[in-house]
């Protein structure tokens, strides 16, 4: 499958995803744990369908020293006992968010006072920053067909 859009050739995009990814290193640096970051981006991208963000987190995370195990059970988080509870609170927060037209009301307040039980409010925005980053990248890539399974781990990093 070829991409309909050529990011990095494309002077609006490319500009635009410069910036972007710059935003995606300032989450990637926060304090937010590292596990909880791709486990969440893997989420994200597995209920957006965005095959090129599970082929890259998915790496990323095994390279970081994600055990397959877990990454074979985020899709099924809630029925799987080899999560804390901050990741569990963390992943319920990114399927509200990413599910938003699911559920009008948005992120509940029961769903955002479990995550913030865990997480201070550097994580927190961390973490809303980054469930709306992955959020905007799977969708761009779903409408311009990225192609997965070529990814590197470390390749835009």
């Amino acid at each position: 499958m070829d991409a309909r859009l050529d990011y990095f050739s494309n002077p609006t995009v490319g500009k635009a995803f410069k910036h972007l990814m710059a935003a995606g290193a300032v989450v990637r640096e926060s304090a937010l744990p590292a596990a909880t970051q791709e486990l969440v981006s893997l989420r994200v991208s597995q209920i957006n369908g965005c095959a090129v963000c599970i082929d890259m987190h998915t790496k990323e995370a095994a390279v970081a020293g994600e055990s397959a195990v877990r990454l074979n059970l985020v899709a099924a988080w809630r029925e799987a006992t080899v999560f804390t509870e901050a990741e569990r609170a963390a992943l319920e927060l990114a399927e509200e968010a990413t599910r938003v037209a699911d559920a009008a009301g948005g992120v509940s307040d029961a769903v955002w006072a479990r995550a913030a039980a865990h997480y201070d409010e550097a994580q927190l925005g961390a973490l809303v920053l980054l469930v709306s980053f992955m959020n905007l990248v799977n969708r761009a890539n779903i409408i311009t067909r990225q192609p997965a399974g070529d990814y590197v781990p470390g390749q835009f990093h």
